[in-house]
């Protein structure tokens, strides 16, 4: 079985610990040496100042002189000896013969340690392990009043004091540096808190894991998604997956709000809503993303309905062809109920006119498109003008309409004609109308208009329809598709590199692209 690591957090902690015992270790160790070499520092000048002062006495000089000078420099070697804190206070002759020591019964006999530099006149320091053990001392030499040598005097501190020294500061080196790791473990542990709850306790290996998993799902998702951060809204998003760049062409790096479509820019959230670009039709979602912290910030999904909406376009053609059908099926069932019920009166005219009155208008319609228009495209108008009688609309198609010169393929002229028409039979409304022409213009333009008795619309909502999914009708129906109408037939229009107005009284939809025939 597994076991599991520890967090982030407690080995970030454990390491900071590591590290602050050793800091801590370092740091008494470079104290208790930095002390010592302060005591030897202080030992060198103590010393040297006492053998100094010592030696340029007159006394000294003149105890040297007598012939039993140790019974009064002995005393008062002891004595200064004591006061400064030295260890040893001794007076000697120029042949190294003592005169006075901290132990009497070394007195006459041999100083041990280095005098040549002091016989030549020169003060100096030395470590040296003499009769007391190891010491700092100075020794300087001891004038008479003529200027000549008759003595030497050497003060020192055994090696012993000075560890006392450094021993009895010990305990508040050690409580400082103690009280100062203390409080860097308490500061460590609260920052080891803060990172716990940042990282939700989880250990290295389940963080790389998280992210490993997140890189893995986001390159193979089918939706686009993009994150923005709540405190950033408008800077680089954290999170953009393979297929939001896709759908949306964003570019390669860093991506804003700015990089986004104009409709989908913002922060207001979005439910399953339609929205047009360039190439796509687009289905999308835009909701806050909330953590154990709070808001984190939005998250936009993307599908490509692009192929849908192609096939949802088809269905609504052929929906209306089949309504058409249905109604004329209807029509034609009552008045074949007419034409039978006439001949049994014996009114074989009228019932022959009756009979061939109901095709009048849409054959009339399919014999003035044939050639001009695709066999789709004329089953759509009929369609539409069967559609639109049912709706109390009259629809015409207005003489010498042409469709093939569009250069359009099916499926994109289809949308052009079936959205521009379906807008403007529910602008014109019972009792309204709507007339369609096409063909080419003096410019060389293929040119398709759209006029109707409805209000029409401003500028602005002219641009918003182009947009996105702008739509006066009712939010449902805009989140099952409508509202696309324009949007789509803009997409066909920027595809074909054409262009797209409105103009009022009458509210006219005029569609031109350019060459005509290509």
């Amino acid at each position: 079985m597994r076991t599991r690591s520890r967090s982030v957090a407690a080995q970030s902690f454990l390491a900071q610990i590591a590290v602050l015992l050793a800091v801590a270790v370092g740091a008494t160790w470079l104290v208790v040496a930095q002390a010592r070499d302060d005591g030897d520092r202080t030992a060198r000048s103590q010393t040297t100042a006492a053998a100094v002062a010592l030696a340029a006495s007159p006394a000294t000089a003149a105890a040297l002189a007598a012939p039993d000078g140790s019974g009064v420099l002995q005393p008062e070697t002891q004595r200064i000896a004591k006061l400064s804190g030295l260890d040893f206070l001794v007076v000697m002759r120029p042949d190294r013969t003592r005169l006075s020591h901290a132990d009497p019964a070394l007195i006459g006999g041999r100083f041990t340690g280095t005098i040549d530099r002091a016989v030549r006149g020169e003060t100096f320091t030395e470590t040296y392990s003499g009769s007391l053990g190891p010491s700092i001392r100075a020794v300087t030499p001891v004038y008479d009043g003529a200027g000549t040598l008759v003595g030497l005097v050497s003060a020192g501190v055994t090696r012993d004091r000075l560890g006392d020294q450094v021993q009895a500061a010990l305990p508040r080196i050690v409580a400082v540096v103690a009280a100062g790791v203390l409080l860097l473990v308490a500061l460590s542990f609260l920052a080891e808190r803060r990172l716990r709850r940042q990282t939700l306790g989880l250990s290295a290996d389940d963080l790389r894991g998280l992210y490993e998993h997140h890189d893995a799902v986001l390159h193979t998702l089918s939706e686009g998604l993009v994150v923005f951060d709540v405190d950033a809204p408008d800077g680089p998003a954290p999170v953009v997956n393979d297929e939001a760049r896709r759908l949306l062409e964003l570019p390669d790096g860093a991506v804003r709000q700015a990089d986004l479509p104009a409709s989908l820019r913002g922060s207001a959230d979005l439910t399953d809503e339609l929205h047009v670009t360039s190439s796509r039709v687009l289905l999308v979602n835009r909701r806050p993303v909330s953590g154990p912290t709070g808001t984190l910030g939005s998250v936009l999904t993307v599908r490509d309905r692009t192929e849908l909406q192609t096939v949802l376009g088809e269905l609504d053609t052929a929906r209306s062809l089949a309504d058409a059908l249905s109604a004329q099926a209807h029509e034609h069932a009552n008045r074949l109920h007419s034409v039978i019920t006439m001949i049994e009166l014996g009114e074989g005219d009228s019932a022959a006119e009756l009979a061939v009155a109901d095709r009048t208008a849409s054959q009339g319609l399919i014999d003035r498109l044939a050639g001009d228009a695709a066999p789709s495209a004329a089953a759509l108008l009929v369609a539409k003008t069967a559609s639109a009688a049912a709706l109390d609309v009259e629809f015409t198609v207005a003489d010498g309409t042409d469709l093939t010169s569009a250069g359009l393929a099916d499926t994109p002229l289809l949308t052009l004609l079936g959205n521009l028409a379906d807008n403007a039979i529910d602008a014109a409304g019972p009792g309204g109308w709507v007339e369609l022409s096409a063909g080419i213009d003096s410019d060389g333009t293929w040119c398709l208009r759209v006029a109707d008795s409805g209000p029409g619309m401003t500028a602005e909502e002219f641009a918003r329809a182009r947009e996105r999914g702008y739509s006066t009708k009712d939010r449902s129906d805009r989140l099952h598709g409508g509202g696309l109408g324009l949007a789509l037939v803009d997409q066909v229009v920027r595809q074909a590199n054409g262009t797209i107005e409105v103009s009022p009284s009458p509210s006219t939809v005029t569609v031109r692209l350019p060459g005509g025939a290509r």
